[in-house]
């Protein structure tokens, strides 16, 4: 699964709803990181997906457990965006509450906000999925975003690890530009594997990462790792940058070495 349901509708970027006031979690900074680090990215902007615009009037502050005054909304956007409305014959409410992830969003000092219950829900009606035919309620639901979000800080995790090998020339770190779901289109990493007997991914997304102004692409495969535990994971992630550059070649031929010497 990605930060959405489903695979990210670009829209141009327009100013959202800032974080909620008095909430620490939400004010946190890059501090020293300009947004783009160098000239010949010093302009530029990213699209914003639509599920990201106004995301943070649903980002529930931690500390007052309340999301963002509604008195301080411009009051032609008092009205939820349509994917926070419940859907027709919909058999119970879903939450519109929003997480804020960890992950950073490119060309802003924003990050992205996972989907709610309500957004979840009707980006799978979307899909043509019907709930009629499912033994599902609201304790499902809640678990499915956790499972979600759970995946999603796994997969940051991971991109991560493999940023450290490049933190001389960014030290502020990357940050997400975009991704997209390609569940029908198995790397050929996990052709192989399959080819010697391990089992499919069950899906399967590329995240485009800003590495100080270079744009990197991870491959990102989810294999069924069992029971959900605990902490809602239940996924095993192969995260690795893709066979675009010479500098992803080395990176993975340098792991690879690693790996076999550790």
């Amino acid at each position: 699964m990605g930060l959405s349901a489903s695979s990210p509708a670009v829209a141009v970027e327009t100013p959202s709803a800032a974080p909620p006031s008095g909430c620490p979690m939400h004010s946190e900074e890059r501090k020293g990181c300009p947004v783009a680090s160098d000239s010949a990215s010093e302009h530029k902007t990213y699209s914003v997906p639509a599920h990201q615009e106004r995301a943070y009037e649903y980002v529930e502050c931690p500390v007052t457990g309340k999301t963002k005054d509604k008195d301080d909304l411009d009051p032609s956007n008092l009205m939820p965006p349509p994917n926070q409305m419940p859907a027709p014959d919909q058999p119970f409410a879903l939450s519109t509450v929003r997480e804020e992830s960890s992950i950073p969003r490119a060309g802003s000092e924003k990050k992205w906000v996972y989907p709610s219950e309500q957004m979840f829900w009707n980006a799978m009606l979307k899909k043509g999925w019907k709930w009629k035919d499912e033994d599902i309620n609201q304790k499902d639901m809640y678990n499915i975003i956790r499972i979600h979000n759970q995946n999603n800080e796994q997969a940051w995790k991971e991109i991560l690890k493999w940023e450290a090998l490049h933190a001389a020339e960014c030290p502020c770190g990357p940050s997400l530009i975009r991704f997209g779901g390609r569940a029908r289109e198995y790397s050929p990493r996990a052709r192989i594997r399959s080819w010697m007997g391990y089992e499919l991914p069950f899906d399967r997304h590329d995240w485009i990462i800003n590495r100080c102004g270079t744009e990197v692409r991870y491959v990102i495969d989810y294999y069924d790792g069992g029971d959900v535990n605990k902490d809602y994971q239940f996924t095993i992630l192969d995260v690795r940058p893709a066979f675009d550059s010479f500098s992803a070649v080395w990176d993975r031929m340098k792991v690879a070495w690693w790996r076999w010497t550790s």
